[in-house]
C-alpha cells in the first residue's frame, strides 16, 4: 500500500517508520523541511506541500494526518479538499474532539476515519492501540496499515461510525487520569506512612504478579528509580486536561456518574495553584508519569 503521512512530529514519524518497516510505501510531508528530509533518509518519498503529496499518491489516495488537534486538522483537510474524492480515505490519528470528528466526516468528501491513538512514543517499538471510527469499507481498506502501526491485528478495531474512535479515546484518557491518581495516592500514603519504604522496590514487586500490575506501574518504578524515592525536584504541577474535561462534560450530558475521573481532573487543576512548595507526591508522580508514556515535559521546582 502507498500511504501519505501529513505531520512528522514524534507520533507521525513513528507511523512513517512502522509502515515502512512493514514493507509499504510512504510519501511524507511536514511544514518542517528538516523533518521531511529525515523521513526521506529513512526511506519515505518526500513531498514539499500537501497538494504535492496528494499528486504523488495518484488515485485511491490513503492519507494519515498526525497533526495537532483543532485548527491544524481543519487546515490540512481544507488544503486536501480539492485533491480527494469519495474513493479516497483520510485518517485523523490525533486527539481530536469527537464532535469535531463528526463535523469533519460530514464535510469531507473522502471517507474520514477518526483514529484514537494510544501508546505514546513507546509505540515506536511496541506499536500503538488504535480505536477507529468511520465507514467499514474504509477501515477494511486501511487494515494493512493499521496492522503495521498498531501492535498487530489485535491492537486495532473499528469502534463504530464516524466519531466513535475519538469518543472511545476520550474515555480512555479519562480512565488514564483516574488510574494515575489512584497510583499517586497509594504511593503518597506509603511515603508518609508508618514505614521507611523503598518505593521503587514496592512498584517493582507489585508489578510482578500483583492484581494492580500495569504499564503505568512500570513507569512508577522508572520514576522512583530515576528521580529518587522522594521524586527529587519534580514539581506538583500536572499539565494537560482537555480530554479529561471532555470526558466529564460528556458524562454530565449522559447522566453517568464518573466521580473518580472527575476528582482526578480536579487534582490536575488544583496542582496549578499550589505555589512553590513541595506539594503532593500524588500529583508530582502524575507529572512524571506523563513524561514516561508521552514524553511530555516534566515541570520541575526551582
Amino acid at each position: 500500500m502507498h500511504l501519505g503521512v501529513i505531520g512528522l512530529g514524534r507520533m507521525g514519524r513513528i507511523v512513517v517508520d512502522r509502515v515502512l518497516d512493514a514493507g509499504h510505501d510512504v510519501t511524507a510531508f511536514d511544514i518542517d523541511e528538516d523533518a521531511v528530509a529525515d523521513a526521506a533518509d529513512a526511506g519515505a518519498n518526500p513531498a514539499d506541500s500537501i497538494p504535492d503529496l496528494a499528486e504523488k499518491l495518484g488515485e485511491d489516495k490513503r492519507i494519515w494526518l498526525m497533526v495537532p488537534a483543532g485548527d491544524p486538522v481543519d487546515a490540512a483537510l481544507e488544503e486536501l479538499a480539492p485533491h480527494v474524492d469519495g474513493s479516497d480515505v483520510v485518517v485523523d490519528g490525533g486527539n481530536s474532539k469527537f464532535q469535531d470528528s463528526l463535523r469533519r466526516a460530514e464535510e469531507t468528501e473522502a471517507a474520514y476515519l477518526d483514529c484514537g491513538t494510544s501508546g505514546g512514543p513507546a509505540g515506536a517499538e511496541l506499536g500503538f492501540s488504535l480505536m477507529v471510527g468511520g465507514p467499514e469499507w474504509a477501515y477494511e481498506e486501511l487494515t494493512p496499515v493499521f496492522d503495521a502501526v498498531a501492535t498487530g491485528p489485535d491492537g486495532h478495531d473499528r469502534m463504530g461510525p464516524a466519531g466513535s474512535g475519538h469518543y472511545v479515546k476520550m474515555v480512555h484518557n479519562g480512565v488514564e487520569y483516574a488510574l494515575m491518581q489512584a497510583y499517586g495516592e497509594g504511593f503518597e500514603l506509603l511515603a508518609n506512612g508508618r514505614f521507611d519504604l523503598d518505593l521503587e522496590a514496592v512498584a517493582r514487586t507489585w508489578n510482578n504478579g500483583a492484581v494492580i500490575r500495569s504499564w503505568l506501574l512500570d513507569l512508577c518504578e522508572e520514576a522512583f528509580r530515576e528521580e529518587g524515592n522522594d521524586l527529587g525536584d519534580v514539581a506538583d504541577h500536572v499539565a494537560g486536561g482537555s480530554t479529561g474535561t471532555w470526558t466529564v462534560q460528556e458524562a454530565l450530558e449522559q447522566d453517568v456518574p464518573v466521580p473518580l475521573i472527575y476528582q482526578a481532573l480536579t487534582e490536575r487543576f488544583n496542582s496549578r495553584a499550589t505555589g512553590d512548595g513541595e506539594g503532593r507526591l500524588s500529583r508530582r508522580l502524575a507529572n512524571r508519569l506523563r513524561y514516561g508514556f508521552g514524553r511530555h515535559e516534566i515541570a520541575r521546582r526551582d
